[in-house]
Parts: structure tokens; C-alpha cells; sequence
């Protein structure tokens, strides 16, 4: 406890005074101090002018991280026939139906990832209070809900990153390791930005991205200036 505590204090005396930093010297900060035993996942946090209890402000979608995200994830699929045996072989990690439906029931939630067939709605739409406030639940907004399972398994496992904006306005995401290069996290870190620029809700009023910073798991965080986080 006391080595984690000393971690923390001098990545805050780091982090001190630094507000508005340019994008590159945000990942040199946090990859810096990112000290812990385990590979830390760099997390973006954007605050968005939107009030997602209004339906013409939600904002939600996917992007591909160019570099991948450093994690592995775990899919399952709901499917059948030859549907379920594309699933496998693409590499998911569950596949099945109405067994698949009952373990979830049960608690067994051993995924990162849900992706079905639209025949396999009306299954699905019966765990929506378990998968939906787990952002779980397969939408055709984010490609989870299609019939190319293979492509919708292979992009999930591929760098692909869903996001989705919670009830304050925020959304976060994590945008690689920090065992990344400098340059792959940039890179991530602006198509990320990109992808939820391009999201803006027809209901958005005034300034729309207020505000983007970047933190280690385990460490503070430090506001970026925005205008470093446009595609070069």
C-alpha cells in the first residue's frame, strides 16, 4: 500500500500544473507515469454538451483503432446452423442460443462482447435488462446485430471499440497500452476523437466536445487541448 501511495504522489506532483497540453505531451506524461505491475490501458474521457436523456442527443457508435486496443476480448454470439458454425470459425469464444440465453440468466457473463443474428432478437430482447446496462445488448447502430457474424467477430476482436455516451455527458474509452509507441496512441487517441466528432447528434447545441483528457488505469489525468487531437 505505502509503494502504491508513493506511485500516486509523484505521479500527481508530475502531473501538477500541466492543464491544456498538446495531445503528444499528454501520452509522454501518462505513459511516463504509468507505473504499475500490469500493462496499463490508456483511458480517453470526453466531455460532450449533450444531455443523452433526450433521444436527438445520444451518442453512440464504433470505430476501428488503428494500432488495436492492446486487449483481448472475449466474444459471444448468438446464432444457429451455419450462422453459429461461422461464429466459431471465426474465433468467437461462445456461441449458442437458448443455452447461451440461460447462462446469461444464471450470471455467467464470461464476454466482452455480444453479437447475434437478427432472427436471434427476440431471444436476445429477453436479457435486454441484463445486457443492456452493461452496454451488452446487440444494436445494428454498431454492426452487433448482422448476418456476416465472421466480419462483426473479426472487427470486435480486431481493434474495433464501441462507445457510448453516459447520463453526465462522458464518454470513456480505453485507446491502447501503454506499451504502445508515442505515435500508435496518438494515432488511436485521433480516430477515437474523429469517430465521436462524426457522432454528433442532430439535437447538439453549442459547443459540443468540452472538454478531452487522458489518464493511465491507475493514474490522474491531464486535460488536453483539442485542437492537438485533429486528424493530421
Amino acid at each position: 500500500m505505502a509503494k502504491f501511495g508513493k506511485r500516486t504522489r509523484a505521479a500527481r506532483e508530475a502531473f501538477a500544473g500541466k492543464d491544456m497540453v498538446s495531445l503528444e505531451d499528454a501520452v509522454a506524461l501518462v505513459k511516463a507515469n504509468a507505473k504499475a505491475k500490469f500493462d496499463e490501458t490508456l483511458e480517453i474521457a470526453m466531455n460532450l454538451g449533450v444531455d443523452p436523456r433526450h433521444a436527438d442527443q445520444m451518442v453512440r457508435g464504433v470505430v476501428t483503432l488503428p494500432n488495436g486496443t492492446g486487449k483481448t476480448v472475449r466474444v459471444a454470439v448468438f446464432a444457429r446452423g451455419p450462422k453459429a458454425d461461422e461464429a466459431t470459425a471465426a474465433g468467437a469464444d461462445i456461441v449458442g442460443a437458448e443455452d447461451l440465453m440461460e447462462a446469461i440468466q444464471a450470471g455467467k457473463i464470461d464476454f466482452d462482447r455480444c453479437i447475434a443474428t437478427p432472427d436471434m432478437m427476440p431471444l436476445v430482447g429477453r436479457l435486454g435488462k441484463i445486457l443492456g446496462p452493461r452496454n451488452l445488448m446487440p444494436n445494428p447502430k454498431v454492426g452487433t446485430v448482422t448476418m456476416d457474424v465472421a466480419g462483426a467477430v473479426g472487427n470486435a476482436k480486431g481493434g474495433e471499440v464501441q462507445f457510448k455516451v453516459e447520463k453526465a455527458g462522458v464518454i470513456h474509452a480505453g485507446v491502447g497500452k501503454a506499451s504502445f509507441d508515442a505515435a500508435q496512441l496518438a494515432e488511436n487517441i485521433r480516430a477515437f476523437v474523429d469517430a465521436v466528432t462524426r457522432a454528433r447528434p442532430a439535437g447538439a447545441k453549442g459547443t459540443y466536445v468540452k472538454k478531452v483528457s487522458l489518464s493511465s488505469s491507475m493514474g490522474p489525468g491531464v486535460a488536453v487541448d483539442l485542437a492537438s487531437t485533429a486528424a493530421k
